[in-house]
């Protein structure tokens, strides 16, 4: 284990313990970084201005990670009920966005929100004649944009569990009188549930840190903690105040991810008790 071991603290302790280090100190007169102890920084990160960015990340967020679950496991229980020979091509079209690069999937996004884009055409060559809605920089194109760059993800964590289900699980709850939608609810969808987690937190954390698609598809009209992470280091070049900021971030991360854990968990030890009842 000593060459993972090595890499993760040389690529990913080593940084994080930088940027909190750089957390403690003052911001120059002129910029930079003044070598004196605080705590100021991390104050800030409570101000209501600041505060409110990190709950308005985290809605938009929660949003495209629920509209991305929704989704993503309906495609995922589809994939999963096709034919076993048909379900390798249906996950290679799950995954080929992927093949291209994050810009370029995003840029295709205002390609087609822009008010001179393919819906709006679309939207013509129905009859449409009004003004072209305008789409493009608002909440809903972020939120678009985050569900399509990362649904791929849920629909591989959703697809994991759902391929090793026991078909005779539902069989016999149909025998019992279940109707669809019980064995669903009662049979299924728990069986499932530490793929759905694990779905939603790819999505969630991926999001919440994001700076690109509110950056492109929002006009910069949408802050959200990514940007001003971004502007703190590369803008206002208060690099303390932006070390806090990370930190706060990777916090809220690490929780989601123990909470993810700790239900992943309890949902196996469901599954166990079942199993043994059984």
């Amino acid at each position: 284990m000593a060459p993972a071991l090595a890499w993760l603290t040389a690529l990913m302790m080593v940084p994080c313990a930088l940027v909190l280090a750089l957390a403690f100190f003052r911001r120059g007169i002129y910029g930079g970084i003044e070598y004196t102890f605080t705590l100021e920084n991390f104050g800030l990160v409570l101000d209501p201005l600041y505060a409110g960015i990190f709950l308005n990340s985290a809605r938009i967020a929660g949003t495209a990670t629920l509209i991305a679950v929704v989704i993503g496991y309906a495609a995922a229980y589809a994939i999963a009920a096709a034919p076993r020979r048909w379900q390798p091509v249906f996950l290679f079209f799950a995954v080929l966005p992927f093949w291209s690069n994050y810009l370029i999937r995003t840029y295709a996004w205002i390609v087609l929100l822009n008010r001179e884009g393919l819906i709006t055409q679309l939207l013509r060559w129905f009859g449409y004649t009004g003004e072209p809605p305008s789409m493009l920089y608002t909440e809903g194109a972020v939120i678009a944009g985050l569900v399509y760059n990362y649904l791929p993800f849920v629909i591989l964590a959703c697809y994991a569990p759902l391929s090793r289900l026991n078909p005779e699980l539902a069989e016999a709850s149909r025998d019992l009188g279940a109707s669809a939608m019980t064995t669903f609810r009662r049979v299924i969808l728990p069986l499932t549930v530490p793929g759905i987690a694990a779905g939603a937190v790819f999505v969630f954390v991926l999001s919440i840190g994001n700076f690109v698609t509110p950056a492109l598809l929002g006009g910069g009209r949408f802050q959200m903690i990514g940007n001003l992470v971004y502007d703190q280091f590369l803008t206002a070049n208060d690099w303390p105040f932006g070390a806090a900021l990370a930190m706060a971030l990777i916090a809220i991360m690490l929780l989601v991810l123990m909470a993810q854990a700790l239900a992943a968990d309890r949902a196996a030890g469901r599954i166990a008790e079942a199993k043994a009842d059984g």
